[in-house]
């Protein structure tokens, strides 16, 4: 795998995904829309450890500095 995602992008997934997750530990969110979250969180904390997000890669989308 290539890597697709530049360093503020993972930044900002890792972000979203502890959000989630800290609004499922107090309660803020439950039920079916907590599953969904969580699983989304889970996908965004994947993609920005692995700097690589598949959709990116069908949008032709590259936020990954080129090295010269």
């Amino acid at each position: 795998m290539k890597k697709n995602m530049g360093g503020m992008d993972r930044v900002v997934r890792l972000l979203i995904a502890l959000a989630v997750i800290a609004l499922y530990y107090f309660g803020v969110i439950s039920g079916t829309l907590a599953t969904i979250a969580l699983i989304l969180a889970a996908i965004f904390a994947i993609t920005s450890l692995v700097s690589f997000c598949p959709l990116y890669t069908l949008f032709g989308i590259n936020t990954c500095k080129v090295k010269n």
